[in-house]
């Protein structure tokens, strides 16, 4: 059995090689001859798979090792009775971590001491943003969903859901949801001229979802007036050439790394391993927590006299600092539009691991409730 993938899809050894042999392909540039003669084909959300990809091949199963499937003709390889799986929720608590550690900065940027008092639109509330709002709401701040799919779908929790206009009203408006173009509340430049005029220079706007959520160009011209938003963006539009005018202008910007933690990374593997043991009748022997292997930094300590915010954000910066990957994605602006593609797609192929916060252990002496509740809200493990 031939099994062709992604060649940034973690442990592929580990979890498929007793499956069948692997090839390892350049998941952007991925051809038709390239899986003419495969059984199974594993990719990540750089590749396209429909028609044009597949037609003729003898693939028979399709795993995305991602959450979002916007990528993937689903409908197609039904027709095809082609077997098909995604990793939705692999990364959830890694993109939420990457938008706290954000929070951080950006009260520290305004000077505001508590950082709960920022009140945070959520914008698309699936797997991860209904994870980033249990833990916002476990530390206690005031928190908006806004998901109108789920609203209409929800009507015993209709009254949970507030309306996109109402969402934007918030200090922070952080985007979680996937890209759609069709129905009745389509994605795709969801957030254009009139939402990004609503919003002020008091506010911060973050996309870690999909990059066409936002209208590129007029988030440009709106980042070009004086009272414009804070902007930081993970994600962008026609990736991995982006926009080095954009880049110029908003606070924060990342490589769409948002969910590459380890941890994160790894459970996709995991999802899709799972999916396709079920498809071919085989027995799931394996598990993504086998593989973790020590983190770098293994354990914080803080004494009663630290300040509960300030100890919160240390501990969570001390796993994920975005204003790394900020530098890093700047330095690659240099050259022409296609060594900066290259390049873009460089930062994510050979990504530094980045581990989530459950794998430091927090060591508080004579700490209160309060301090261990937080640290506990954001997945910490404790010693007290």
């Amino acid at each position: 059995m031939l099994i062709v993938a992604d060649e940034n899809i973690p442990l592929l050894d580990s979890f498929f090689g007793d499956i069948g042999e692997i090839r390892r392909v350049n998941g952007r540039t991925l051809a038709p001859d390239q899986v003419r003669d495969a059984d199974i084909l594993l990719v990540r959300s750089v590749t396209r798979v429909d028609r044009q990809l597949l037609e003729g091949a003898r693939v028979r199963f399709v795993g995305t090792a991602t959450i979002g499937t916007d990528h993937i003709d689903q409908a197609w390889l039904q027709e095809q009775g082609i077997g098909f799986a995604a990793a939705p929720g692999c990364n959830a608590v890694s993109v939420a971590e990457y938008v706290l550690s954000v929070l951080s900065l950006y009260a520290e940027k305004r000077g505001i001491e508590d950082w709960s008092s920022l009140t945070v639109g959520i914008v698309g509330v699936g797997n991860v943003g209904g994870e980033l709002a249990r833990m916002l709401e476990r530390l206690d701040f005031t928190v908006k969903l806004c998901d109108p799919p789920r609203q209409e779908a929800e009507e015993e929790h209709a009254e949970e859901f507030v309306p996109l206009a109402e969402a934007l009203e918030c200090d922070v408006v952080t985007l979680h949801t996937p890209l759609t173009r069709t129905g009745d509340h389509p994605t795709n430049r969801m957030i254009a001229g009139s939402e990004l005029a609503a919003l002020g220079q008091d506010q911060l706007l973050i996309n870690a979802g999909r990059g066409e959520v936002i209208d590129g160009e007029a988030l440009l011209a709106r980042l070009q007036q004086a009272d414009s938003p804070t902007v930081v963006l993970d994600v962008w539009e026609h990736e991995p050439r982006i926009n080095p005018d954009l880049l110029d202008r908003v606070w924060l910007a990342t490589p769409h790394i948002a969910g590459y933690s380890l941890e994160g990374k790894m459970q996709g593997t995991e999802m899709i391993y799972q999916a396709l043991c079920r498809y071919l009748g085989l027995p799931v022997r394996k598990k993504a927590g086998q593989f973790l292997p020590e983190p770098a930094l293994s354990k914080v300590s803080f004494t009663s006299s630290a300040d509960e915010d300030e100890a919160v954000q240390v501990a969570l910066r001390a796993c994920y600092d975005p204003r790394r990957d900020d530098a890093r994605l700047r330095l690659t602006m240099r050259g022409n539009p296609e060594e900066r593609a290259q390049a873009f797609d460089r930062l994510r192929r050979d990504y530094p691991v980045r581990r989530e916060c459950s794998s430091l252990k927090v060591q508080l002496k004579g700490s209160s409730k309060s301090i261990q509740d937080s640290f506990r809200a954001i997945g910490f493990k404790l010693k007290i």
